[in-house]
């Protein structure tokens, strides 16, 4: 079999998570009975054992943060909630804001909305074009310093630029857009396993082409699994850095999602969905 070596990772090589994650992007803040489902999702994701959970203040401008605080505050000792800063939004439009002034604002309104002393993985949303990737690294890794983050994670990064960053300080974790289907940032990915990062793959779940799409449904069939499922199983069979964070709003697609962790998928099937990029 061709399965997930474990289904741990510690990230920084410290903090222990699971390898499979949710992604609260997609968690609807209002009105009242949506908000009311998303917190409902927030928590079955704890009870079925998700051990990392990842937020940004882009979504929602800081209101999935406090969503995710509203819902799962006082935090279990063994759950990472990972937030992203150094994207703003003025006159009703995001822009990039990684100087070190605005880092420094972001991080502590984060910690105020996630009611954190400490965020254990504070992730760089985008590298700001300008701004010298030193300053923004830095100012990250006097947070850590001061106690204010405990890791440094990127994301949408290339190599050169993960690279350049970790001249500046040590970087736990890369989160950057792959799945089955979508493997542009492939060599991002053999960066991050050479150095015993964590890569933590943002739209995990692929939607392709109908020639796809049926080699999918067919290992999907052998191993008595969803192509979602599938998909997910590939992702963590693929490389042993692998976290995926897959979002949802349903809890059926919560559940369905996170038993992808228990299923292994034989060798001949995986190779098969190893072509399936060529395609």
């Amino acid at each position: 079999m061709a399965a997930a070596a474990t289904t741990t990772f510690r990230i920084g090589g410290d903090l222990e998570v699971g390898r499979l994650g949710f992604g609260a992007m997609h968690l609807p803040t209002e009105p009242a009975d949506a908000r009311t489902a998303a917190i409902a999702v927030a928590r079955r994701a704890v009870e079925l054992g998700v051990t990392l959970i990842d937020t940004a203040h882009l979504y929602g401008w800081g209101a999935n943060e406090e969503l995710l605080a509203e819902a799962l505050h006082p935090y279990p000792d063994d759950l990472l909630v990972a937030t992203k800063v150094g994207i703003t939004r003025v006159d009703g439009e995001w822009r990039q804001d990684a100087g070190p002034a605005g880092l420094r604002a972001g991080v502590d309104a984060a910690l105020r909305r996630l009611r954190l002393d400490r965020i254990e993985l504070l992730q760089l949303h985008r590298i700001d074009p300008e701004i010298p990737v030193a300053d923004q690294i830095g100012t990250l890794a006097e947070l850590v310093a001061e106690g204010k983050a405990g890791r440094i994670g990127l994301s949408e990064v290339t190599v050169a630029e993960l690279t350049e960053a970790r001249t500046v300080a040590d970087i736990a974790s890369v989160q950057n857009r792959y799945n089955l289907l979508d493997r542009e940032y492939e060599p991002v990915l053999k960066a991050c396993e050479a150095a015993g990062i964590a890569f933590l793959p943002w739209r995990p779940v692929a939607h392709g082409t109908s020639g796809t799409t049926a080699e999918i449904a067919a290992v999907a069939t052998e191993a008595g699994a969803t192509a979602t499922q599938v998909m997910l199983a590939w992702l963590l069979a693929h490389s042993p850095v692998m976290l995926p964070i897959p979002g949802t709003a349903n809890t059926a697609h919560l559940e369905e999602n996170v038993a992808a962790a228990g299923l292994e998928l034989s060798a001949e099937q995986v190779a098969r969905l190893d072509k399936l990029y060529l395609l």
